[in-house]
Formats: C-alpha cells, sequence, structure tokens
C-alpha cells in the first residue's frame, strides 16, 4: 500500500526507516494540508533506508579518533567542500568568501573551507568531522559499487504496485535517478526532487549512472512528471535548474527554506512540495 516513497540524503546513518518516515511524515502532510490536499496516512508512505551502509562497525576501543582537515581525501571530498565554501560564501553575507588561494590542495585550505562552513546556515551546529563525514558520504557512493549497488536495492524494494509518488532530499535523488533509470518497467511515477546535486557538473553530474551523453543526462523511463524544488541558499544544490541538463519537462521550483536551506522539513512544508504530491496522488 505504500504510495510514497521517502529518500534521505547524508548523515542519517546513526537513524533507519521507521524513524526517517516519522520525522518527515508530519512535514509530508503539512504540505499537502497548506495545498488542500488530503493528508497521508503512516501506512500509504515508506522510507528507502541506506543510512545504514555509512554507519561504522562496532569494536572494543574507546572510539575512533574524530576526523579532522588532514583526513579529507583528495578528489571529490577535497572539492566538495571547497564548492560548499563557495556556495555557502555566495549566499550568506556571515559566511567568508574564499579567495584565489582556495584552489589550492592542502589541509590548511580545507581547514579554513571547514571553518567557514561552520558559519553557514546548513553546518552550523555540526563538528568538523560531520562536516567531513558528509563529504565522505557522496565519494563512497560514487566509489564503492557495493554502496551504490545496495542503496539502489533498498529503493527498489520499496516499489510496490501501489506507488505513486518518489521523494528525495540531497544524495537521496542520485539515489533515486539511478534507480529509475535502471527499472524502465516502473510506470508513471511523479519524481519530487528536493535540494538536489543532480546537475553539479564535475562532483556529481559526470558520475551518473547511466552516463549523461553530450552534456544531456538521460530521461528515466518511469517517470511521467518530475519536478526540482530548490532553495536560493542551498550549498548543496549548487545547479537550482535541473531541466537544462535532464530535460524540459522538469519543473523546476523555488521555495524559501528560511535559515535552515538545506534542511529536508521546510521544503516538505512547503506549499510548492504540497501540490506536486497532491497532483502525484490524485
Amino acid at each position: 500500500m505504500t504510495r510514497v516513497i521517502l529518500v534521505h540524503g547524508i548523515g542519517q546513518q546513526l537513524r533507519g526507516p521507521e524513524s526517517i518516515t516519522e520525522t518527515w511524515l508530519p512535514s509530508l502532510n503539512d504540505g499537502l494540508a497548506v495545498s488542500g490536499a488530503a493528508t497521508l496516512p503512516r501506512h500509504a508512505v515508506s522510507a528507502a533506508f541506506y543510512g545504514d551502509l555509512f554507519r561504522k562497525p562496532g569494536h572494543r576501543g574507546l572510539g575512533e579518533p574524530p576526523l579532522d582537515a588532514s583526513d579529507v581525501e583528495l578528489g571529490l571530498e577535497h572539492d566538495l567542500l571547497l564548492s560548499w565554501w563557495q556556495a555557502a560564501a555566495d549566499a550568506e553575507a556571515r559566511v567568508p568568501a574564499a579567495d584565489a588561494s582556495a584552489r589550492l590542495r592542502t589541509p590548511r585550505i580545507v581547514q579554513r573551507a571547514l571553518n567557514a562552513l561552520s558559519h553557514s546556515a546548513f553546518f552550523a551546529g555540526l563538528a568538523e568531522g560531520a562536516m567531513i563525514g558528509s563529504a565522505r558520504q557522496v565519494r563512497r557512493y560514487f566509489t564503492e559499487p557495493e554502496v551504490r549497488r545496495a542503496a539502489g536495492e533498498r529503493l527498489a524494494r520499496a516499489v510496490t504496485d501501489e506507488t505513486r509518488a518518489i521523494v528525495a532530499h540531497s544524495l537521496g535523488s542520485v539515489v533515486a535517478y539511478e534507480s529509475l533509470c535502471a527499472h524502465p518497467q516502473w510506470q508513471d511515477l511523479t519524481l519530487i526532487t528536493l535540494g538536489s546535486p543532480l546537475a553539479v557538473r564535475g562532483l556529481v553530474f559526470d558520475r551518473l549512472r547511466p552516463a549523461p551523453h553530450g552534456g544531456t543526462a538521460r530521461w528515466p523511463v518511469p517517470v511521467s512528471r518530475w519536478i526540482n524544488i530548490t532553495d536560493h541558499g542551498d550549498a548543496v544544490a549548487l545547479v537550482k535548474n535541473l531541466a537544462p541538463t535532464f530535460g524540459t519537462r522538469i519543473q523546476d521550483l523555488t521555495v524559501n527554506n528560511g535559515a535552515h536551506a538545506h534542511d529536508v522539513r521546510p521544503y516538505l512544508t512547503a506549499h510548492q512540495t504540497g501540490l506536486a504530491l497532491a497532483d502525484a496522488l490524485s
């Protein structure tokens, strides 16, 4: 009876499918309510949870030392942190801007990025290790085939004949897109992406499967309607509009999430999200 599937983003490794659903559902129903639509019962919603794939195994020691700037790997982890820094500085006056030296690959530059991001709305209150861990989860998804495959399988198991919409946040939009492309037999689904990094070239877009061709990504066959919703200040969704690279059938919308631009809850309570979901369910 699953009509709506929720696909979470980074930083959820200590949660589970039930806690994700219990957190998202009130906000999801708020969005439906403000759009004038009927709300959803608990049994109509399920989460495609993959956060545990990033959870570290237990051991007998007192705990691993926290990650610091010297632990950031060159390549995707490093480049993501600097991209988030630049996007946060562009959107928020309180975030110090990067300069030309930020293109250098040194722990000192990474430390500056972490210090700057600590002033941003999205990363405020997070320890440096958590910021690094967020970038590391993105890197692991794209570089560890078993993680990528398992995340897609979690979503595939959640889809039923009753499913009408997939609501995907942040890295979850990548999981959803790739899973939808891999299952052309699914039919007539609405995809709602929130704070999506899908169109970020060099970091995400060029790593997608199936690979984009000629600067354009393949349309996921099961999707009859795709609504992409972003906040202007969302540092993770560096490219706000997906239509230029994923197809003009996409409806790109902008919302205002206040101080917490990337938080999934204000995305879900937005009138635009409620309307898109209500249309899918009707």
